[in-house]
């Protein structure tokens, strides 16, 4: 898993550094999914950045929309667009937003930004891709503060009525949102008994141990007759000590300062 802790550690350095040169966006939440993305992007999804609308290609949905960095760092390194076009996130004129558009950004499958509303395009893809009787699969990355919304479990709901096996929710569970911690701002937890009462499989690993992530997925590609939902513990802002577990860093891009000193720990960092 070597390459792959090693395009985590590029993906995360892409974000501070598109956020700096764009002096806005998301960085906590960015940095909290990158191995996550790493293991999606360069292990597990069958993707053709040469042919991005082959309909055989596996679909993901980021379904906190916000954590936008961590997707385009994906998707320039997997090949859907030049790298250089990072440094040009939110600037007039160019394609990649603040949030994911389908419409403009190459490989981006769903436009999303309004919590919940990913995992429900999600479902309704691994719907389509049944009845079309299409190999692919579906993963949708969701935020825990997305817990609170009400069509997130209408998601979760039909897609356990309908036994979408080709759907896999992945939560990123770093246990804060913008407001401060999840469970103080609206509590959801239990979160396994409550996926579990709406008839998924539930899985439960470390959010950033690639092997654990590898194996996770794996066992949902295994699992028949019900959707599958990794919660995936994890570390806001992981790998820049001083934006771990800091609520404060769920939309402050750093400074020019800040973001030499978080490169310096990310290439000197052992991550993964």
């Amino acid at each position: 898993m070597t390459e792959i802790k090693e395009m985590a550690r590029k993906i995360r350095m892409d974000i501070i550094e598109m956020l700096t040169m764009a002096k806005s966006g998301h960085p906590g939440g960015s940095l909290s999914a990158a191995d996550i993305m790493a293991v999606l992007f360069f292990d597990e999804m069958r993707l053709d950045p040469a042919n991005k609308d082959w309909s055989e290609r596996d679909r993901f949905v980021l379904s906190k929309g916000h954590a936008a960095p961590v997707y385009y760092a994906a998707l320039a390194n997997k090949g859907f667009f030049p790298r250089e076009e990072l440094l040009k996130l939110r600037k007039t004129g160019h394609f990649l937003q603040g949030h994911p558009d389908m419409r403009k950004v190459p490989g981006v499958d769903m436009s999303t930004g309004s919590l919940g509303h990913g995992i429900s395009a999600a479902g309704g893809m691994a719907l389509a891709g049944k009845i079309d009787k299409k190999s692919f699969r579906v993963y949708s990355l969701l935020g825990d503060g997305e817990m609170a919304e009400g069509l997130v479990w209408e998601a979760a709901m039909a897609a356990s009525h309908y036994k979408l096996d080709n759907l896999v929710a992945i939560l990123d569970y770093n246990g804060l949102q913008i407001d401060g911690a999840c469970e103080e701002v609206m509590k959801s937890s239990p979160l396994d008994d409550k996926w579990r009462a709406f008839g998924w499989n539930v899985l439960e690993i470390d959010g950033h141990d690639l092997k654990e992530i590898k194996e996770a997925l794996e066992k949902a590609k295994n699992f028949k007759g019900k959707p599958t939902i990794i919660i995936a513990k994890t570390i806001k802002g992981k790998g820049v000590s001083f934006m771990e577990n800091q609520a404060g860093w769920h939309g402050n891009a750093p400074s020019s300062e800040q973001a030499e000193l978080a490169l310096a720990e990310l290439k000197g960092g052992e991550l993964g």
